[in-house]
């Protein structure tokens, strides 16, 4: 299973996954902040043969199978570079190369950690 947001979203992506037999869950959209209650209970109905790839990718993430694990993407490292972006305000290196690169990044989330342990001091 691989699991991305919409930016990774297309047609030759979702094909190329299929054909590596891979089970593809990339986001093909946005969807609503509040949906319906009823609709995080139920099954969509049955996919209409003959699908492509796509459609057989769109309905897996209408079921709640699909949705729980298209969701396990909130938990994984994902939010941490969400917030090292917003919060620290890291956007680009400022340095070139390789080296000099690792070495920032290094500096960068060494700040997270120390942000992140502070904050789970208190």
């Amino acid at each position: 299973m691989r699991v991305a947001d919409t930016g990774y979203f297309s047609a030759a992506n979702v094909e190329s996954c299929v054909k590596a037999k891979i089970e593809p869950l990339l986001a093909a959209g946005r969807d609503g902040h509040h949906p319906h209650w009823q609709d995080r209970f139920t099954e969509p109905p049955p996919l209409a043969e003959p699908a492509s790839a796509v459609e057989r990718m769109k309905h897996r993430l209408k079921t709640r199978k699909g949705r729980a694990r298209y969701a396990l993407r909130k938990q994984t490292v994902e939010p941490v570079f969400g917030i090292i972006k917003s919060v620290m305000h890291f956007r680009q290196f400022l340095l070139r190369g390789l080296e000099a690169v690792r070495g920032e990044w290094s500096l960068v989330t060494m700040a997270w950690n120390i942000k992140r342990m502070a904050v789970l001091a208190v």
